[in-house]
């Protein structure tokens, strides 16, 4: 709730700003924010962090190392299976669909009298829970967090697996993981360009698949008239989807 809370507080400044400059001020205030944390040791410990993070628990069963470790594989596969399935309901409800014509035109969606600032805020605070959740099993599983452990490397790393896998598609996000976090460790024969050659495939995808290795299903809607009613004054809809 804290960190959804923090995502509500900046999505109220950036609210005017629109595609890649919101991606650059929030990458900016993931800076402001870690520089902060690190330099103000009297509150915040700076580079000394949090140390002795408790793994967690059982209903109180004590567990050892190995038996903790597979505990938290699990719940961050149930976890992880939990995200697919309110991203899948939140894909076809209102609030969704909104999301998604925010999306594609903020000018549409403004004259279609969607509440645009509601809409942006409830997409940063959603978002923001779910880091949060993240954040917490994460420093369960290194027992320790610093302002190093959230550096712009991973800010990107991330912002490149949405991109590269296609933003609204699950399936795409998932592959584009697998890709970006085993690709880095098999080209390390290549030591220092490894970097060089990685930027290159994300520049290369851009340029000729945009919308990512998936792209995101669509729902479109038809309008069908009646058989008494070739008009279709009383036209009743019938709505399918498709992955274009």
């Amino acid at each position: 709730m804290l960190a959804a809370t923090f995502g509500v507080l900046l999505g109220i400044p950036v609210l005017r700003l629109r595609g890649d400059y919101l991606a650059i001020v929030t990458l900016g205030f993931h800076e402001i924010v870690r520089l902060v944390v690190e330099n103000w040791d009297e509150v915040l410990k700076g580079p000394s962090g949090i140390p002795n993070i408790p793994k967690p628990g059982f209903f109180g069963v004590e567990m050892g190392f190995n038996a903790s470790t597979t505990y938290l594989y699990y719940i961050t596969v149930v976890l992880m299976l939990i995200t697919i399935v309110v991203i899948r309901r939140l894909h076809i409800s209102r609030v969704g669909r909104a999301w998604m014509a925010l999306r594609e035109d903020e000018t549409a969606c403004q004259a279609m009298g969607i509440d645009t600032t509601m809409t942006k805020l409830t997409a940063f605070g959603l978002g923001a829970f779910w880091a949060g959740l993240v954040g917490v099993i994460f420093a369960a599983k290194s027992s320790f967090v610093n302002p190093a452990s959230f550096t712009f490397y991973e800010s990107a790393m991330i912002l490149s697996i949405v991109v590269l896998g296609g933003m609204g598609s699950i399936r795409g996000v998932i592959l584009a993981t697998i890709i970006l976090i085993l690709l880095p460790e098999y080209l390390r024969f290549l030591k220092e360009y490894r970097i060089l050659f990685f930027g290159a495939t994300m520049v290369v995808m851009m340029v000729f698949r945009p919308q990512g290795l998936i792209s995101d299903a669509h729902h479109e809607y038809e309008l069908e008239s009646e058989p008494d009613d070739p008009l279709g004054k009383r036209g009743i809809f019938s709505a399918f989807s498709k992955t274009k």
